[in-house]
């Protein structure tokens, strides 16, 4: 499988990416939400195939030292199961040595995934989403 790698921003089709994010599935981000997530994160990764297809990205706030927050990893569906998610990751993490933390929050049922990478549960992690009761209903916010 030949792929191409790309730390860059610069040519990447808004609508494209959008897409994969629906694909994958993360949800229905909208193109200019992700233009403006990508573009004010640190550290990006998008992966194209042989023929020029975006077939996964991800993506980490961080503040360059203290606190990176992985987030919005996705690849495409023919492509999950084949280790590409995995890179992504651990490119995204070499980005990131020397941070004192680095947190994410996962689509329940990818944690042991992400502890095959090394993350363990933050048993003191908290949040507020815009909408509370669907990240209940998904699995992403329960009662303390």
């Amino acid at each position: 499988m030949s792929l191409e790698w790309s730390d860059s921003q610069d040519t990447i089709d808004w609508h494209e990416l959008q897409n994969l994010y629906r694909l994958a599935p993360l949800g229905d981000k909208s193109a200019e939400l992700l233009q403006t997530v990508f573009t004010n994160s640190r550290f990006k990764c998008f992966v194209r195939d042989g023929a020029g297809r975006l077939v996964a990205a991800g993506r980490v706030l961080s503040d360059g030292a203290d606190c990176a927050y992985l987030c919005d990893v996705a690849v495409m569906p023919d492509h999950q199961g084949t280790g590409l998610g995995r890179a992504v990751v651990q490119r995204l993490l070499d980005h990131c040595k020397g941070h004192r933390k680095i947190i994410l929050y996962a689509v329940p049922g990818k944690e042991d995934f992400y502890r095959r990478l090394g993350f363990m549960r933050l048993l003191t992690g908290m949040a507020i989403f815009e909408d509370q009761a669907a990240a209940i209903a998904r699995g992403h916010l329960g009662e303390v």
